[in-house]
Parts: C-alpha cells; sequence; structure tokens
C-alpha cells in the first residue's frame, strides 16, 4: 500500500475506534475559535498525539484535539486546531486530516480562519463568507505523483467553495440576524504577517482578506470531491491598512470577542445542511 495512502488508513481506523462512525460534516477551527463544539452533546475528545502520524500543532490558540459530538442534529467531527506550513511540518502533514475525514465518508468540510482584513470597507471582528481564494504563493498540497484512488491528476477550481453552501450561510446569517460578509481569501505561507506593499498587491488582485491556512485543505477537499464553506473571522486589518502594528495576541483576542456569533452561524449552517 502507498505509505500516504497507509498513514490515512491508520489514522481513520484509529479515529473509528475511539469515536465510532457515521460523521456528517467536518470542521476546521481556526485561531481562536475553538469554542463552536463546547455547544455539542456527547462530546468525546482525542488528542493528535493518539493518532498516528498526526503532528502536533505548535501554533498558539490551537489546542490540538479531534473532537466529535452532536451538533445542530448533525454528527460532527471537529478538528480543534490545524497544522499549518509555517510550523515546519510537509504539505503533505497539514492536509492529512481533510484526506482522513475523506476516508471516513464524510464529504462536507467547513473550514475557518482568523484573517487579516485588505478591504477598507471591513472591521475588525466581521465574518467573512469566502466566496473564492488566491493562492499563488502556496506550495500545492497536490504537488507529486497523483494518488488516483484519491482523485483526478487536474482537479477543476471552477466552484472551490460551493455556491449551495454559500448561500446557505449567508441565508442562516439574514435569519440569525448576524451581518456577515463576503469576499476572496488569499494564503501566504507565514509566519511573519505581510509587507505593506504585499497586501496592496493582494488587494489589486481582488483579496479582500489574508491569512496563513485553510487553502491548501480545500484544495485537497475538492480533489477528493468534497463540498466546501470557508469562513473567516477579521481578527485585524492588515499591515498598511491599518498603522497599528500585528501581533498574534490581539488576533486571539478579536477571534474570542467574534466567537458567540461565529458559533450561532456555523451551528445554524450545520443544521440545514442536508
Amino acid at each position: 500500500m502507498n505509505g500516504i495512502l497507509k498513514k490515512i488508513d491508520d489514522a481513520a481506523k484509529c479515529i473509528e475506534e475511539k469515536f465510532g462512525s457515521g460523521f456528517n460534516v467536518a470542521v476546521i477551527l481556526g485561531s481562536g475559535l475553538g469554542k463552536l463544539m463546547d455547544e455539542a452533546q456527547d462530546l468525546k475528545l482525542l488528542d493528535y498525539s493518539d493518532i498516528p502520524g498526526f503532528p502536533m500543532t505548535t501554533a498558539k490558540g490551537h489546542a490540538g484535539q479531534m473532537i466529535t459530538g452532536k451538533l445542530g442534529g448533525r454528527r460532527i467531527l471537529a478538528m480543534k486546531g490545524r497544522f499549518h506550513y509555517y510550523e515546519g511540518h510537509d504539505i503533505s502533514d497539514v492536509i492529512l486530516p481533510v484526506r482522513v475525514f475523506r476516508k471516513l465518508g464524510i464529504d462536507t468540510l467547513i473550514a475557518t480562519n482568523a484573517a487579516g482584513g485588505i478591504n477598507k470597507t471591513f472591521r475588525a471582528g466581521d465574518l467573512m463568507v469566502i466566496r473564492d481564494h488566491i493562492s499563488f504563493f502556496a506550495p500545492s498540497p497536490l504537488r507529486g505523483a497523483n494518488l488516483d484512488e484519491l482523485g483526478q491528476r487536474f482537479p477543476d477550481m471552477t466552484e472551490a467553495y460551493s455556491k449551495r453552501l454559500i448561500q446557505l450561510a449567508l441565508q442562516s446569517a439574514r435569519d440569525l440576524e448576524i451581518q456577515v460578509r463576503e469576499g476572496v481569501y488569499a494564503f501566504l505561507k507565514g509566519p511573519m504577517y505581510e509587507t505593506p506593499a504585499e497586501i496592496k498587491a493582494l488587494g489589486i488582485m481582488g483579496a479582500d482578506a489574508v491569512g496563513m491556512s485553510t487553502v491548501p485543505e480545500v484544495i485537497t477537499a475538492r480533489h477528493m470531491g468534497m463540498e466546501v464553506l470557508g469562513i473567516s473571522c477579521i481578527t485585524n486589518m492588515a499591515a498598511g491598512i491599518s498603522e497599528e502594528p500585528l501581533n498574534h495576541e490581539e488576533v486571539l483576542t478579536a477571534a474570542r470577542r467574534t466567537e458567540k456569533d461565529f458559533s450561532r452561524l456555523i451551528a445554524e449552517i450545520i443544521r440545514r445542511i442536508e
């Protein structure tokens, strides 16, 4: 068996042994956004250190746990903390959990993140439904020999983010009276924040927000035919948009201020997913 396929299989078997099967939706929780599953019923936790092949997350605000529970009437499998390329992980390790989700039979992924605002109409604390992304500067998670068992060599990215789920998210927000934005998310590798010149260039290309995650996971999910929804919490305005120096503590603080509305919105979206 191909080494990567065995790694996927071993991790999936471990999760099934601990949690069982029959998951409906997978959720990746970004920096400071880990409270969502506190609302879930029948909660069970599994440390990444107990899952074969899983690296450890070193980013502050990422607990490093796989969580399952019932939320919005659906059985959820959630990552409380993700792996980032900037932590030194190989890109194949960054996207391993998404491949494991698919192996477990999950076909819907909700990926969330904390992001810097580029669009000057945005404010810290806004939630942005991701309409599309820019990833010119990212290492491709599909680089190397294609795993035909997972997906085709040249996957189409015309609809990286499901139009159906975008509309469902927007309607859920309206019904909950939560203001959300829509926009394009740009992925840069980090860990340094972007320069004002980089932010200006991204803005010219059409980016509304920027961050250091999500895109590799989304590409991987689409490669395997999963339906994807992405939501960013705008935790700060990017370099050159704001004159304030950027730091990760402020990112975490802003994310926590938004947690209540964020959790309500995600739970409602999950409830409505067919």
